[in-house]
């Protein structure tokens, strides 16, 4: 595995935990049946990909990549106080959906960044590409 492909595995790795970690802190304030139902099953999807990122890595003997926690405490902190404000259902939408939009633009800057990289990590970074815009759309209904 060269290296551009150990980097986006790495992008799409944190990208993912990026996301659990935003599903499991917003799950306890959601009112809707439908909206926690949607997250639930979107966050065992990001674990998918995920776990197929870390067991590519491992394969090729690398480590993973983390969030830093710098990065993480910020979307922590960030996410706590605006839930504070707002704990809405419609809020709760709109934070994810900027998450997703985030993580959209950053994941296709990667697979730019690194087109050295294998056609199956490169897939599995479009697959990510593919459920966040997805879960996107499926937020807008919500807002």
């Amino acid at each position: 595995m060269n290296e551009d492909s150990i980097r986006l595995l790495r992008e799409v790795n944190a990208g993912c935990k990026n996301a659990t970690d935003s599903f499991g802190q917003v799950m306890e304030f959601i009112r809707s049946d439908g909206l926690l139902d949607m997250v639930k099953e979107y966050n065992e999807k990001h674990v998918k990909i995920g776990d197929t990122c870390h067991q590519l890595l491992n394969e090729s003997g690398e480590d993973e990549k983390d969030p830093s926690s710098i990065a993480k405490a910020f979307m922590w902190f960030t996410t706590e106080v605006k839930m504070m404000m707002d704990d809405d259902d419609s809020h709760i939408a709109e934070l994810l959906a900027d998450g997703c939009n985030m993580g959209i633009k950053s994941l296709s800057r990667y697979v730019r960044q690194y087109e050295k990289a294998g056609q199956e990590e490169k897939d599995l970074a479009r697959r990510l590409i593919e459920l966040e815009m997805e879960l996107y759309r499926k937020l807008l209904c919500y807002l």
